[in-house]
C-alpha cells in the first residue's frame, strides 16, 4: 500500500512539475568574427564554427518562457597576415539566459544576456602568451520556430560586450576587440510543446 501511495505521489508531482517545464538539446553551425579593435594592418575574415549543448525552459504563461542554456561553442576569426591565413580559435562554455516570447503558430523571438567561460584557445605561435580572457560577456537576440512535435530551428546573433584580448597593447596588436557570432540551430524539446 505504501509503495502504491509513493508511486502515485511521485507521478502526480512529476506531472505538476512537467506542466511548467521543458528540457531540450540543440546544435548547429555558426559564423564568428572579431569586432572593434584595430585590425588595419591585417585582413580579418569570419570563421565557421559550431555549438552544441542543452537547455531548460521554464514556462511563465502561455507565451513567455525563461530559457537558461549551456553550450560548447567554437569561435574566433581568420586573420591574414604576411600572405597567409591563420585561424584564431577560441572555445567557450557559454551560458545564455534567454527570455522567449512564443507567438501562436510556433514562431518566437528571444533576448537575453550570455556569460562565456573560455575552455581553451588554439592560436598561431606568437609572443602573446595568453590571447583571450577567461570570461566573455555578451548580449544575444534571435528568432525561430518551435513545432508542436518539439523540433525547432533558430537563428541568433551574439554581440560581445567585454574585451577579448588578454595582453598588453604594446605587443603590437590592440586587445580591445569583441566577439561577434551568428548562430543557426536545430533543437528538440520534451514536455509542453503545444503551449
Amino acid at each position: 500500500m505504501k509503495k502504491l501511495l509513493f508511486a502515485a505521489l511521485f507521478l502526480s508531482s512529476s506531472q505538476l512539475f512537467a506542466q511548467g517545464f521543458q528540457l531540450g538539446i540543440k546544435a548547429g553551425a555558426q559564423l564568428s568574427n572579431f569586432t572593434g579593435g584595430d585590425f588595419s594592418t591585417v585582413d580579418k575574415k569570419a570563421m565557421v564554427g559550431f555549438h552544441a549543448g542543452a537547455f531548460m525552459g521554464f514556462l511563465l504563461g502561455d507565451n513567455l518562457s525563461l530559457n537558461p542554456e549551456v553550450l560548447f561553442s567554437s569561435q574566433g576569426a581568420k586573420i591574414k597576415s604576411a600572405g597567409s591565413d591563420e585561424n584564431f580559435k577560441l572555445y567557450y562554455i557559454n551560458v545564455p539566459v534567454m527570455v522567449k516570447y512564443r507567438f501562436t503558430g510556433g514562431f518566437y523571438v528571444e533576448l537575453g544576456p550570455q556569460v562565456g567561460f573560455k575552455a581553451s584557445e588554439d592560436v598561431p605561435n606568437s609572443t602573446i602568451k595568453t590571447f583571450a580572457k577567461n570570461l566573455d560577456l555578451s548580449v544575444a537576440g534571435g528568432v525561430g520556430f518551435h513545432s508542436e512535435s518539439g523540433i525547432g530551428v533558430g537563428a541568433r546573433y551574439v554581440a560581445g560586450l567585454s574585451k577579448v584580448g588578454d595582453y598588453d597593447a604594446s605587443q603590437g596588436v590592440n586587445p580591445d576587440f569583441k566577439n561577434s557570432v551568428i548562430m543557426l540551430s536545430v533543437f528538440y524539446t520534451l514536455f509542453n510543446n503545444k503551449k
